[in-house]
């Protein structure tokens, strides 16, 4: 797996707080929302590269 990118990111601070409590209520880390949450839209939207199938086993 490639390393991930890091990228700074300014938030307005209510934003912030409600992504924060966000990800308290799921169990995550609010780094964590926010790439679940942008992944979400990537893929609702289309965006995201499909990954292969997975591949069946030959003793079935």
């Amino acid at each position: 797996m490639p390393p991930r990118k890091n990228y700074p990111l300014r938030l307005n601070p209510e934003l912030y707080a409600a992504l924060e409590r966000w990800a308290a209520d799921d169990l995550r880390s609010v780094n964590a929302q926010i790439e679940y949450l942008l992944t979400q839209a990537v893929k609702q939207a289309g965006r995201l590269k499909a990954k292969d199938p997975p591949q069946e086993d030959p003793k079935e």
